[in-house]
């Protein structure tokens, strides 16, 4: 009989559609959206991280600007906790700690509302991709500038070929992750 974790990253991985040249010349995009128009698939992605998550006794998950969110949603009702958003620059509306970070392409900022997190708070971190890790990595340190205890990095699809899982681990962050594709 075929592992749970196994089956759910097998079902999935097959469902991710690949977007060739995107944003970029010689860049395989890796778009989960085509996971969310079936809804057996989302459900299935769902359930995985339940099931992953479920007696980790979580006080909240910190989803990512943009596609973290579809996910939190539905993950954060399913096991009982909080939900905190982690957005781009300028659009949170009150007072926020901010982070700027080295992306693929660039870099960026990330904010996080200043009393979103409480000190000992046991938070899992949550995106749809890890690739070089930058933005999860400062996603870590906003809750952990906080006080909150990052217990897991999550997300739908690794690239572990752009090394962002291994950094995230070195900075003593556990990553999680249902797939990994080769390739940038």
């Amino acid at each position: 009989m075929q592992d749970v974790s196994t089956y759910y990253s097998d079902y999935i991985k097959q469902r991710i559609r690949t977007v060739p040249d995107w944003p970029a010349p010689g860049v395989k995009f890796r778009d989960i959206t085509s996971l969310l128009h079936d809804p057996a698939t989302l459900r299935r992605m769902i359930d995985c991280f339940i099931h992953r998550y479920y007696d980790y006794r979580l006080d909240a998950i910190a989803c990512i600007d943009a596609r973290g969110f579809l996910i939190g949603g539905a993950l954060a009702y399913e096991l009982n906790t909080s939900l905190i958003p982690i957005r781009k620059e300028g659009k949170l509306p009150r007072a926020v700690v901010r982070h700027t970070y080295e992306l693929e392409y660039g870099e960026d900022t990330i904010e996080i509302h200043s009393d979103a997190v409480e000190k000992g708070q046991r938070i899992l971190l949550l995106d749809d991709l890890i690739a070089t890790g930058g933005t999860m990595r400062a996603a870590a340190k906003l809750v952990r500038q906080l006080g909150g205890d990052v217990v897991e990095a999550a997300a739908i699809v690794d690239l572990p070929e752009l090394g962002g899982s291994a950094r995230l681990q070195q900075e003593n962050v556990d990553v999680f992750t249902i797939c990994a594709f080769d390739g940038k």
